[in-house]
């Protein structure tokens, strides 16, 4: 039976054509519509230019590689983005997700995993568009529009991609509770979570860092130590 996606619009850029091929064909047939780009430059255009739900980037393609294609769609665009990457190849995947990537998946995925996790980031958009009656949430300086999916600090506005937007909402939303790594993980992405999983830090580290926040002594987001993160006042003697 197939399985509904408001045919959600998928771009995916890889040079391997007949993976791509293999891919188009399983995902059409979930109820997917899914454009192919050969090629990193191709793909970066019509990422742009194309209005996509998610995009699927190989990191290891000729020419322009996968994480110059992030690195540049991130100055224009938030859509949610699943890496491909090489097994065993930790360095690409820290590289992706600090550069914005929403998740990744080894070259050896089943259709099922890809299946999993390309649902879990587009989800994540309709949850943005469910919760749009929610006009501001205020901490400080800090504010964020669901409606608009925009975020200023101090009057300034911040880039955040869209996992960095949903852990932001879900800390502004715990208004000071501690939220674990496991329920964070659960939250914005919507896979199981592994102990030896540390994407969710590098994603929280790259908040940080667009926030401004000093890690030695945070104005919002903080540590806290063995638990998880907490946005706001925390008690200082547990903190990380």
């Amino acid at each position: 039976m197939i399985s509904a996606s408001n045919n959600r619009k998928i771009l995916m850029i890889d040079d391997d054509r007949k993976l791509c091929s293999l891919v188009k064909d399983y995902l059409d047939h979930m109820g997917f519509h899914v454009d192919l780009r050969h090629s990193g430059t191709d793909g970066l255009q019509q990422a742009l230019t194309g209005s996509y739900d998610a995009l699927i980037l190989d990191v290891m393609m000729p020419g322009m590689d996968g994480i110059e294609v992030l690195r540049e769609l991130r100055k224009q665009s938030d859509v949610p983005v699943l890496m491909l990457t090489a097994l065993g190849e930790e360095s690409d995947r820290i590289a992706g997700l600090e550069m914005g990537a929403d998740d990744y998946l080894p070259k050896t995925f089943s259709s099922r995993e890809l299946l999993a996790r390309l649902r879990a980031v587009t989800r994540r958009g309709q949850r943005f568009e469910q919760q749009a009656s929610t006009i501001d949430i205020v901490e400080g300086e800090l504010r964020l529009n669901v409606a608009k999916h925009t975020v200023t600090l101090a009057g300034d506005s911040i880039e955040l991609t869209a996992l960095e937007f949903a852990l932001l909402l879900s800390l502004l939303k715990a208004k000071g509770r501690v939220k674990s790594r496991e329920a964070l993980i659960e939250e914005v992405s919507d896979r199981r979570f592994d102990i030896f999983d540390r994407s969710i830090d590098v994603h929280i580290s790259s908040l940080r860092k667009k926030l401004g926040d000093d890690p030695k002594d945070p104005r919002y987001i903080r540590t806290i130590r063995g638990v998880g993160y907490t946005l706001g006042v925390a008690d200082r003697a547990t903190e990380a």
